[in-house]
């Protein structure tokens, strides 16, 4: 299990499983609860880079990042790591 702090965002951490290059699970810890479980449940079965491309850049209301796009963050830390 992968554990990913995020920053500039409501969720405090990102926890994730791969298979791979297959995203096997997500969850996030704090945020907007049944949005972080859709995007959870979207993700998982994808591959880690076509995740990346769709969620890489994405932001919420007046911030430079959000949750979305700190999946991707941590999934590129994740594939640099592996």
């Amino acid at each position: 299990m992968n554990n990913f702090d995020t920053k500039g965002v409501c969720a405090k951490n990102i926890e994730f499983e791969l298979d791979g290059d297959v995203v096997k699970s997500v969850s996030f810890n704090g945020g907007c609860n049944g949005n972080l479980k859709g995007i959870a449940s979207l993700v998982e079965g994808l591959k880690v880079e076509d995740v990346i491309k769709k969620l890489e850049g994405l932001t919420c209301g007046n911030k430079d990042t959000s949750c979305p796009d700190q999946l991707a963050k941590a999934l590129k830390e994740a594939l640099i790591n592996k």
